[in-house]
């Protein structure tokens, strides 16, 4: 059916969200194909398309001889339902949106928008398109925190929030969370307004702005309010807390709910919390008499979480709204939903933006796009998070997710979806999202795209041909669009990732080339000498940088980076675009950051040639060299690498059945914060990753098949970031034998070796157990392990 003249009636009953349809649907039309259809509240007298929107209690006083059998249509009962039908056996051709509520005839424009063909003058629709469908999920719904801290937020403009409500509107989303000023703050006693040069607004005044243009399109606003002005059984604190929070409520002119995480940030006992809870409750529905409070008990340790839920349990607070489920919750969802009380709803609350050091951290990813790409990429995971929203889709009432910008695009397009129709298949919000955002002519192109950036990051990347298969696809798209295209930030986005993905690639196979020369050459030392070794090893790794691979690939990528940052806000870079540090999403910074360790090599060479004597320079040679060789009936695993690790106990299933690794180990890496980090440290490759367990998960070696009779040493690196204590960790055997007692890791890192009890082994078995000290709360983490040897001493 050809929309293209068509004529959109705005049913004159819509006051709120409804009232707002028929303007996005214009415009949003007008934007993809620059034809601006006409409005109007009477039907016409010709034979124009004619598009409807309206609520079903409208349609029995329709003309029929437009809508013939419209007043017989089913919509769905439940709110924000909506029917989209093409009425095909009328004299001119009518589509009706048909909303049960003014919400639904919001969100049927949305789908209107996802399923019209649109391009430059032309719009068409399939002429047997009818959807009947309600949300499955009453909330759904993204943070969007204008604050320092995001990697392109803070940049925003009020016109550019209104498109991103829009955006998120037509893929099903409900709410939004917003943050309140100077959340950003380190320190309780710092005051004053955040300075950043990116801001259009003062935080408060955005926030206020925000709160109104959610209200304009009827998305619920929540509002993320940590506990964090220090302590809280101080009445001091609390009057100050209350007073700050009273002033944030009044400004906004729609607030529907408050959520206070009980930690990350605050961690506040909750025998202080709770009653500071209901404190600020009474307070908030003086100025919003039907605004709920939200808690979560993200970073609380076994006692303060048991205390938690003894509240909830035996006080059954009635003010409480219901409880959220986050990053740093140390049980899983269906644990807590079985802990809280019934009465309670559970929001969840994941973080869709981090890749590491998160709670759904990238599986089988590959520590060269950790150090480069870093922890809060350009990161579409389709399929994985379609597989974990439906991990938590048994034991949650709503989903509002954890943003830090639009590098998460994709995922709030799968988020949203899913909570409309978990059934949706992943491959057809894809190629919605494509034909929506993108263009019809790449609807499947691009969505097979974003499939394959997913699978980019899945396995060892010397050997994952797939890269540039990737880069190739995107190139030919990127061949085929026009100017406009070009500049659209999410095709941007895609490109982005597929030239950064094959250069990590290109420059980890070439150094890792260069590397295993200039081994070979050291291991020449005795017969050419240990000076002359090192010079020409030196020589061999300085090809990584005096002659750079793919440099046409990475002056793409800084265009990129340059156009993402002027046509979205997005901050690829500390230095050129003021994001705040480098592992909020600043990888243009990392591009060249070291994937071979030509940087430690180094530096022992300096050491090894200040040694008194050939002799005593050959023997540490060798110890660099043959570093990671356990030696004869030894056994070496470089944790974090994924290809290295075959003693790790993991069940191979682990991603399906626990995703948030509460009780997995799970490959880790280096927060780098800086780029003097691989200036002042050089790091062997091996210690910026490793593999970490949490809230008291022991991490798991095995061996097997060992000689019975022979005696064992034990050799590890302990790693954590770099400029981050540690728990107290101990080695223990299955049987109960210590290996060592509870100690702190060395810092810098440096191996620490220890006897293996002969008994032990004398099986031919040996299970390792590494412990951490426990907590009474915080992140969980600390069970942290980088390399291991278990070295067979000689008779």
């Amino acid at each position: 059916m050809d929309l293209t003249t068509a004529i959109v009636i705005l049913s004159a009953s819509l006051t709120h969200s409804g009232n707002m349809s028929g303007p996005m649907l214009i415009d949003e039309v007008h934007a993809r194909t620059e034809v601006r259809w006409e409005s109007n509240s009477k039907w016409p007298d010709d034979s124009r398309p004619t598009i409807w929107i309206g609520t079903e209690k409208e349609l029995s006083v329709l003309p029929k001889s437009r809508v013939n059998g419209a007043a017989h249509l089913k919509v769905s009962g439940l709110p924000e339902g909506y029917r989209v039908a093409v009425m095909n056996d009328v004299r001119a051709p009518t589509v009706l949106v048909i909303g049960h509520d003014e919400r639904g005839a919001l969100y049927g424009v949305g789908q209107l928008l996802r399923r019209m063909r649109m391009t430059s003058g032309k719009i068409t629709v399939a002429d047997d398109l009818d959807i009947t469908t309600a949300p499955h999920l009453p909330l759904r719904g993204h943070q969007l925190g204008y604050r320092r801290t995001p990697n392109s937020y803070d940049a925003w403009n009020v016109d550019r929030w209104e498109q991103y409500y829009r955006d998120l509107i037509v893929f099903g989303a409900n709410a939004i969370e917003l943050i309140p000023p100077e959340s950003d703050r380190k320190s309780k006693d710092s005051t004053g307004p955040i300075e950043n040069v990116l801001f259009p607004l003062p935080e408060q005044e955005m926030m206020e702005k925000m709160s109104a243009l959610a209200d304009k399109y009827d998305l619920d606003v929540w509002l993320w309010a940590p506990a964090i002005l220090g302590d809280y059984s101080d009445e001091a604190v609390v009057l100050k807390a209350l007073a700050k929070a009273d002033g944030e409520f009044r400004s906004m002119k729609r607030l529907d709910d408050v959520f206070v995480p009980g930690g990350d940030p605050g961690y506040t006992d909750p025998a202080d919390l709770m009653p500071f809870l209901k404190r600020l409750t009474t307070l908030l529905r003086k100025s919003h008499p039907q605004a709920r409070m939200w808690v979560s008990p993200q970073g609380f340790g076994d006692k303060w979480l048991n205390d938690f839920l003894t509240i909830l349990q035996d006080d059954n607070p009635d003010w409480l709204g219901g409880v959220v489920y986050g990053p740093g919750v140390h049980m899983t969802l269906k644990e807590l939903r079985q802990r809280v009380p019934a009465r309670y709803p559970i929001r969840s609350y994941p973080d869709i933006c981090h890749n590491f050091q998160c709670q759904y951290p990238v599986a089988n990813w590959d520590r060269a796009y950790a150090v480069t790409e870093g922890r809060e990429p350009i990161n579409p995971r389709p399929l994985a998070y379609a597989q974990i929203f439906q991990f938590e889709l048994p034991d949650i009432q709503g989903v509002l997710t954890y943003s830090e910008g639009c590098t998460d695009d994709v995922n709030k397009a799968i988020w949203s979806a899913l909570a409309w129709n978990p059934d949706t298949p992943v491959i057809d919000i894809l190629r919605d999202y494509s034909r929506y955002f993108i263009g019809d002519e790449f609807a499947d192109d691009f969505a097979q795209g974003t499939f394959a950036l997913e699978r980019n990051w899945q396995g060892p990347l010397t050997s994952n041909r797939g890269v540039q298969t990737t880069l190739e696809q995107f190139q030919a798209m990127e061949r085929r669009a026009s100017p406009k295209l070009l500049r659209n930030w999410r095709f941007e986005q895609g490109l982005y990732r597929a030239y950064y993905d094959a250069f990590v690639q290109r420059r980890l196979q070439d150094e890792t080339e260069l590397e295993r020369e200039a081994l070979d050459r050291l291991r020449e030392a005795p017969a050419i000498g240990v000076a002359t070794a090192i010079k020409e090893a030196t020589a061999m790794l300085a090809r990584a940088e005096n002659e750079p691979m793919a440099t046409g690939w990475r002056k793409r990528i800084f265009e990129l980076g340059d156009n993402l940052f002027h046509d979205i806000g997005l901050q690829l870079s500390v230095e050129k675009y003021h994001a705040k540090m480098i592992n909020r999403g600043a990888n243009l910074d990392m591009i060249d950051f070291p994937l071979n360790n030509a940087r430690w090599l180094r530096a022992r060479f300096t050491e090894i040639l200040k040694l008194p004597n050939e002799s005593s320079r050959l023997q540490a040679l060798r110890g660099v060299v043959e570093w990671t060789n356990p030696g004869a009936g030894g056994f070496y695993d470089d944790l974090g690498d994924i290809a290295n690790e075959p003693h790790l106990v993991r069940d191979p299933d682990f991603v399906a059945k626990d995703p948030g690794v509460l009780h997995s180990p799970a490959d880790d890496y280096e927060l780098i914060k800086d780029k003097q980090f691989y200036r002042d440290h050089p790091y062997r490759t091996s210690w910026l990753s490793r593999v970490s367990t949490l809230h008291g998960t022991p991490l798991k070696m095995r061996y097997s098949d060992l000689d019975s009779s022979a005696s064992y040493r034990v050799r590890v690196v302990y790693a954590s970031d770099w400029d981050d204590p540690v728990p107290e960790l101990r080695l223990t055997t299955d049987d109960g034998r210590e290996i060592h007692p509870f100690l702190d890791r060395p810092i810098p890192n440096a191996p620490l070796e220890f006897a293996v009890p002969p008994a032990s082994t004398a099986d031919g078995e040996l299970e390792l157990i590494l412990n951490r000290k426990s907590s009474d709360h915080g992140n969980g983490r600390g069970t942290q392990l980088a390399e291991i040897w278990l070295l067979k001493e000689s008779p």
